[in-house]
């Protein structure tokens, strides 16, 4: 087993729960880590036995295009659609932080961490 990682995937986005978080939105960043047997694609270098993180990397960009409230939300879709695309996932860790929250004080980041199995989410 091993992980590929994908680190600081950036993105302006509407997701929150103000208002003016719809219509101005901010700047995102989202980490991406997927758990996976490597040992195939590595004796092979074949990347039909590995998971392409290029498509890993679409499927958080076209995730992060759909409004939500919570990213929360925002996470379990991604973790969602990894699933459903890549067999070869047995788990996934998406980290999405919203960067200069609109809240009172000095904040530069809020950030939620969601991790799932496959057996979490299909049983």
């Amino acid at each position: 087993m091993g992980y590929i990682q994908l680190s600081n995937i950036k993105t302006y986005s509407f997701h929150g729960c103000m208002d003016e978080e719809e219509k101005i939105g901010t700047e995102f960043r989202t980490d991406l880590k997927v758990k996976t047997d490597l040992t195939k694609a590595a004796v092979t270098d074949d990347l039909k036995f590995g998971l392409d993180y290029t498509r890993l990397n679409e499927i958080v960009m076209e995730e992060m295009k759909i409004r939500a409230k919570l990213m929360e939300t925002v996470a379990l879709r991604i973790i969602k659609k990894i699933f459903s695309e890549c067999p070869l996932a047995d788990e996934v860790e998406v980290k999405v932080t919203k960067l200069n929250p609109p809240v009172g004080g000095n904040i530069e980041a809020v950030s939620i961490l969601m991790s799932k199995t496959r057996k979490d989410l299909l049983g």
